[in-house]
């Protein structure tokens, strides 16, 4: 996302991972999971429309299967750079005006890089449709890339870089700790890149991952709104049915990228500007594959909510509230991703106590789950808490379309939902304990320590303290 517009999703690729499958224990009917129509045009375009009528509006997303899971060393970034560029013109639409004529139409747009792919949308009034699509179409392969505005723009993206990455401590852990839980997956990159790539990437790499990746057959176009599905695939062939295609490998065909077992912790000190200490804990566990073969990602999003789901959840309770260990802890899953999955624990310690004493905490919680379990009310209740908690998301029309663009891009499919939702309520609490006691293990844990560093004393200003110049 382009940092000189609104708030950056540049990691909404986890965000989106976490809460699509967590939203799924909503009790909706059969008739809600039939509802999309899907169509595939002649040069590969997966077009998916889903209907809602409760507005007169319309957002259209095109999803590209190319993340920072795909790049090559060297080339870290490359994929969000692209985005960033994409904003920059074609012959037919000159740079800037993408977004002007979106907003003149009453819309907005915006667009997100993740690990596993790249999104662009709109959201519009449902008879600017087709300017949408005429927008997005054009620039899918008539991107203008100079080496001026590239030059400009790599500056922005390296700015982005500073401000939320290296210039935020938790941030620098995180990515820090990354690095080094993956021995060889993709996964141990940063999405934004790490900056020798960036300060050494010329206009020639952007535009040789614009020619392989951008592609109608490696995109998928979801539409959602008050709209009719069989004209949005008249508006889909008119506008996206002329574009090649062009040779590349289907997601399932791409070469499997499998990280080597863990054997043994890891653990790493990273020392930065902070007012306090950081810890996260990280742990090697498997994502979603087969919806309906696959238990134990269903039971992981129940153990985060054991954990972490509310304020009355283990975690907060015992250890922020009860005993005062903790200003804030949590836990996390990245449950669908094309790619391995992490469990994450994490947390800052109380005045008075260090990360070493959070972290016998933290552990002494997981290992009391693990000889107690979780009860049936508990369960129960964490169950109830997921479903109040997304019944408004699914009320939002772009919620909807991410749903379905970020399953269908990892390589599941909109068409497993109802199955997804009845295996995630039938979580039992034996299987709560038994993947705690499975993966949160030594062998397969990764642990991070921010080592607070003294805050720079800045400088009033010169209004304010009557310095001269």
């Amino acid at each position: 996302m382009r940092s000189d517009r609104r708030a950056s999703v540049l990691f909404l690729g986890l965000q989106i991972a976490v809460m699509a499958l967590a939203a799924l224990v909503i009790p909706v009917s059969s008739e809600a999971f039939a509802n999309p129509h899907e169509y595939t045009l002649a040069n590969g375009l997966r077009l998916i429309v889903k209907e809602d009528h409760r507005s007169p509006v319309v957002i259209s997303q095109i999803w590209y299967r190319a993340g920072s899971i795909d790049e090559l060393n060297g080339a870290t970034g490359v994929a969000h750079v692209l985005e960033h560029m994409m904003f920059k013109g074609t012959k037919k639409v000159p740079g800037g005006e993408f977004s002007r004529r979106i907003a003149a139409a009453g819309g907005r747009e915006n667009a997100f890089t993740g690990r596993d792919y790249t999104a662009y949308f709109q959201q519009l009034h449902k008879s600017r449709l087709p300017l949408a699509m005429e927008l997005e179409s054009d620039r899918m392969r008539n991107l203008i890339l100079t080496k001026e505005e590239f030059a400009k723009e790599i500056q922005v993206v390296m700015e982005e870089r500073r401000l939320r990455t290296d210039d935020k401590p938790h941030a620098l852990v995180h990515e820090k700790m990354m690095a080094a839980a993956y021995q060889s997956h993709p996964y141990q990159r940063p999405i934004i890149g790490w900056m020798n790539d960036l300060e050494n990437m010329s206009v020639r790499d952007a535009k040789e991952w614009y020619d392989r990746w951008y592609a109608p057959n490696n995109a998928i176009l979801v539409v959602v709104g008050d709209v009719n599905p069989k004209e949005v695939f008249a508006l889909a062939q008119k506008y996206y049915g002329e574009i090649k295609p062009r040779p590349l490998a289907p997601l399932a065909q791409r070469k499997p990228q499998i990280e080597p077992a863990q054997v043994g912790i890891k653990r790493l000190t990273v020392k930065a500007p902070a007012k306090l200490p950081y810890l996260t804990m990280g742990y090697h566990v498997p994502v979603l594959r087969n919806a309906n073969a696959d238990w134990e990602p269903y039971a992981l999003e129940m153990l985060v909510g054991v954990l972490d789901g509310n304020e009355s959840a283990r975690l907060n309770k015992e250890l922020v509230r009860e005993r005062r260990i903790a200003n804030s802890t949590g836990a996390g899953y990245d449950s669908t991703a094309r790619g391995p999955g992490m469990f994450y624990l994490y947390g800052t310690p109380s005045e008075g106590k260090t990360v070493v004493e959070l972290e016998t905490a933290l552990r002494s919680e997981m290992e009391k789950l693990m000889l107690d379990g979780v009860t049936e009310e508990e369960l129960a209740r964490v169950k109830a808490q997921v479903v109040a908690s997304h019944v408004f998301r699914l009320d939002s029309m772009f919620y909807q379309a991410m749903q379905i663009g970020q399953l269908e891009s990892i390589g599941l499919s909109y068409r497993d939902l109802e199955t997804m939702v009845k295996k995630l309520q039938a979580v039992t609490a034996e299987q709560v304990r038994d993947v705690a006691k499975k993966y949160v293990k030594d062998d397969s844990l990764t642990v991070a320590v921010l080592d607070p560093q003294p805050l720079e004393q800045k400088l009033p200003t010169a209004g304010r303290s009557g310095l001269r110049h």
